[in-house]
């Protein structure tokens, strides 16, 4: 039992997130107050649901880096749109149409990887760019600080607020969100058909389209769900912090590369799960959380997000080769 719990990504992993947070917690006993933990849980929110999307993308043996373009695109756009319209209703709209601009993104990526064989690095690091210039050029370059009332209000609404050590503490809906889009997308990996066609996609190509599985479809799904919880995810954004900046989140997609692959996904497909995925996520945010709280400039944090992507992809590697040799395969150098 305790090798099958040593083996296990994600059981290593919360033991990684359990030792970092005590060692930030001898180091600045704040660490551990209830503003700090729901602070985290917060910032988890936008890079979480990022995280979500891109994980079906890697199970199926594709790769998608474009998802914090995505996000800022469909955040100002929407903005855009609902501003000039004076938009008074509900949130719920202007997510809706946050979820569907990403979705046209996400189309665009669906359509290039999957109907034109395309390779998912190359097409999603140009579409980063594509979605990213054509924003700043034809959507324009001006921050709105006025954005419709219910986003506003949004950034604002809290699930509960606590009392301690004489301060308030606030966990925000968000968080709420995350956490059922989550469970939703683990139960639909688990007991779907769809769930397990991805799956067998990105395990054996060949052998998925021999049992029948719709291939180019399954793949399509993936990039156009990353597109839609990344629109989600940039509508978080902005209403969280009053504001829709086209400048935001640029450079995030490195943050989510790295949570979904320290949860245990496979770059090469077939493998990941969304407990593994969140616990990423959370280590991601608590280091970048917590950096400036014990003293080290938070300049660190990319260095850090670095590390965690190269041991997230190495670590695995070397343990199969190591489990190759074992067994006697024969493992090039």
């Amino acid at each position: 039992m305790i090798r099958r719990v040593l083996a296990s990504r994600e059981a290593l992993l919360l033991a990684v997130i359990v030792v970092l947070a005590l060692v930030f917690g001898l180091l600045a006993p704040q660490f551990f107050s209830l503003a700090h933990l729901f602070g985290i849980a917060r910032s988890s929110v936008v890079i979480g649901i990022m995280a979500l999307g891109l994980l079906v993308v890697l199970i199926t043996g594709g790769i998608d880096v474009s998802v914090s373009a995505t996000a800022v695109a469909s955040m100002y756009i929407t903005a855009v749109l609902l501003t000039d319209l004076d938009y008074q209703g509900p949130f719920v709209v202007a997510a809706v149409l946050a979820c569907v601009v990403g979705a046209v993104f996400g189309l665009v990526n669906a359509t290039l990887v999957s109907l034109l064989k395309l390779p998912s690095l190359i097409v999603t690091l140009g579409t980063l760019t594509l979605f990213r210039g054509g924003l700043l050029a034809f959507v324009g370059t001006e921050r709105l600080r006025v954005l419709p009332a219910r986003m506003t209000e949004f950034s604002s609404t809290q699930l509960f607020t606590v009392t301690s050590a004489g301060r308030q503490a606030s966990l925000h809906l968000a968080v709420l969100i995350l956490a059922v889009l989550a469970v939703a997308l683990a139960l639909a990996l688990r007991r779907t058909n769809w769930g397990r066609n991805l799956y067998a996609v990105g395990g054996n190509e060949e052998a998925a389209t021999r049992l029948g599985v719709a291939v180019t479809r399954v793949r399509f799904s993936a990039f156009v769900l990353a597109g839609t919880l990344a629109g989600l995810a940039g509508l978080m954004s902005g209403s969280l912090n009053r504001a829709a900046d086209p400048f935001t989140i640029v450079g995030t997609e490195m943050d989510v590369l790295a949570a979904v692959v320290l949860g245990g996904a496979s770059v090469t497909g077939g493998r990941g799960t969304v407990f593994g995925t969140m616990l990423g996520v959370l280590l991601i945010t608590m280091v970048g959380a917590s950096l400036v709280l014990v003293g080290i400039p938070s300049a660190w944090r990319q260095a850090f997000v670095g590390l965690f992507l190269i041991l997230g992809v190495g670590v695995p590697a070397l343990r199969q080769r190591r489990v190759e040799r074992a067994r006697g395969v024969v493992v090039s150098a």
